[in-house]
């Protein structure tokens, strides 16, 4: 799989804030409790930016995200 950051779709405000979460390792419960959604939720929006990043892991994710400029320094 090639990917285009041209053709990348931007995450929503609220998968910035999960994807943020997951930069500190927090677990699908410990996002929906700081968020204040359900954990089904969460999933949801984390499959969402593994869709949208083009990886098929939460690391993976984090590592995109940093490489695409998304997250702030020291993130």
């Amino acid at each position: 799989m090639t990917f285009r950051q041209n053709a990348l779709d931007p995450l929503s405000a609220r998968e910035q804030d999960v994807l943020h979460l997951l930069t500190r390792g927090a677990s699908n419960q410990d996002i929906a409790e700081a968020l204040t959604v359900t954990t089904d939720t969460i999933k949801h929006h984390v499959a969402n930016i593994l869709s949208k990043l083009e990886v098929t892991n939460r690391t993976q994710a984090v590592a995109r995200a940093r490489a695409l400029g998304l997250l702030s320094q020291g993130e």
